[in-house]
């Protein structure tokens, strides 16, 4: 029997259908409406739901079966990547320059006209990552940005949004370096939403949704670590996993 779609309803800014009532095709629509207020993004993160829309059309609201996961202890870095940390002269450095990482990751890459980081979409993570919840990863060479990453923190999970390079490897480094002190403060998982070949070359993996929403309860047992964050003092991206 074919599954209706759920409109939501903004006099309840924390009401979702559950995600095991998403469409398989497209895979993953649980719901459409709605704005992007703190209230319902964070609701929705809490239940493994996240936005991805483009201009001009309603919110759309997923929650995909199966789910690209990145378990800290098992992030794989090549070593032609670890000879790039290591001489690339990068600074790396965490939530100093949030909005200048989405405005890049938002930016058109290659023949792509549009972006799905709407203006809308833009100021809700930005007011997220004021309120501590939201953060981001910042390569610079030579005081240029020239990488990095975002995304929302609830619990010990982390919900990776974009990335975005303009040197080789930059977002690769970005990954690195916050999967490695998400290990050290004892997150459970990076949801990386959808798997590419791209982050599977580095350790992530599919996980059935409902093994996954598990995973997700048990990570959100923990208090949120608010930002600003920052790397440990004794930090090293390359050192061995925990």
């Amino acid at each position: 029997m074919q599954r209706r779609i759920h409109w939501l309803d903004d006099r309840d800014e924390t009401l979702f259908p559950p995600p095991e009532q998403a469409l398989t095709q497209p895979n993953g629509l649980v719901a459409i409406g709605g704005t992007l207020s703190e209230r319902r993004l964070l609701a929705a993160y809490r239940r493994g739901i996240f936005p991805w829309y483009e201009e001009d059309q309603p919110v759309l609201w997923w929650s995909p079966d199966p789910r690209g996961v990145l378990f800290p202890a098992s992030l794989r870095v090549p070593r032609s990547l670890r000879k790039r940390i290591r001489n690339s002269g990068f600074h790396v450095t965490m939530d100093t320059a949030f909005e200048d990482v989405i405005t890049a990751c938002a930016a058109p890459r290659g023949r792509e006209a549009g972006t799905w980081i709407t203006k809308d979409m833009h100021d809700a993570y930005c007011h997220l990552h004021d309120r501590g919840l939201a953060h981001s990863v910042e390569i610079r060479h030579h005081f240029r940005l020239v990488g990095g990453l975002y995304g929302v923190s609830l619990g010990r999970a982390f919900f990776g949004e974009s990335m975005f390079s303009r040197e080789p490897d930059a977002s690769k480094i970005a990954l690195v370096y916050l999967t490695r002190q998400l290990q050290r403060w004892g997150f459970h998982f990076l949801d990386c939403q959808i798997l590419s070949p791209h982050l599977q070359g580095m350790g992530a993996e599919e996980r059935p949704r409902s093994r996954f929403l598990a995973d997700l309860d048990a990570a959100l047992q923990a208090a949120d670590l608010a930002g600003p964050w920052q790397f440990d003092a004794d930090f090293s991206p390359l050192e061995p996993s925990a």
